[in-house]
């Protein structure tokens, strides 16, 4: 039985507080998406050193983790995309109101 070290618990443990703390913070849309981006860049780098090290179990944790943030990053991308297409229409349908007054 292979001993984890203290760097790999402490790497593990920053990914799930990453996942657990980027989520309460809907306030800014800009600063989730950094969040899940920053979660998934921790959780690849825990995976290739649970990976390099031969702890199959952080690995593969790792890697599930980064795979989780990325696309909980790419749902917060298209939803910041869909709320500036949003604000362009409401803005351009705004806009040709005023005009025809």
């Amino acid at each position: 039985m292979t001993r984890v070290s203290p760097f790999a618990i402490a790497g593990a443990l920053a990914v799930c507080a990453l996942s657990s703390i980027a989520p309460a913070a809907h306030a800014d849309s800009q600063k989730n998406k950094n969040n899940w981006r920053n979660g998934a860049i921790a959780g690849a780098a825990v995976g290739a050193y649970g990976l390099t090290h031969h702890n199959n179990t952080l690995g593969v944790l790792g890697v599930a983790g980064a795979a989780y943030s990325a696309k909980k990053y790419e749902d917060e991308r298209k939803s910041q995309a869909r709320a500036s297409r949003a604000r362009a229409r409401y803005h351009r349908a705004h806009r040709r109101t005023h005009r025809a007054r």
